[in-house]
């Protein structure tokens, strides 16, 4: 019997500097966002994320990168907004490239992994 992990074709990436994570699928998926809806709160809000988060992480990938990532004006009477640079784009583009190369080369030991896993797992307790 097979369970739902095996129908799932995805491989999750994750970028670290040793510990601490640089980049992932939230920080890539925020990015594309703001590229789509021109404004970091409009981008929070299609991926269901707080502005607060939102805001954090973008000060964060412009401080982690040699240049920043998003450029923002601020808001007001004539409104605010947000793009990506030309290094955002190209971080965006190289992460999805990675992830597209990982699940390829992954799919046969995803499927393994994945048989060894319960039809019914349940969460994680202490």
């Amino acid at each position: 019997m097979q369970n739902k992990i095996n129908n799932i074709k995805e491989v999750s990436l994750r970028i670290n500097l040793g510990t601490r994570p640089i980049f992932g699928h939230g920080k890539a998926k925020l990015l594309e966002a703001i590229e789509k809806f021109g404004s970091i709160s409009a981008a929070a809000r299609n991926i269901n994320m707080s502005y607060r988060r939102a805001w954090l992480l973008t000060d964060s990938m412009n401080k982690n990168f040699v240049s920043p990532l998003i450029e923002s004006s601020l808001g007001g009477k004539g409104g605010g907004g947000a793009k990506l640079t030309k290094e955002g784009k190209k971080v965006i583009k190289l992460f999805r490239d990675m992830e597209l190369k990982a699940q390829n080369a992954l799919v046969k030991e995803k499927i393994n992994f994945s048989k060894l896993i319960s039809n019914n797992p349940g969460n994680i307790e202490d």
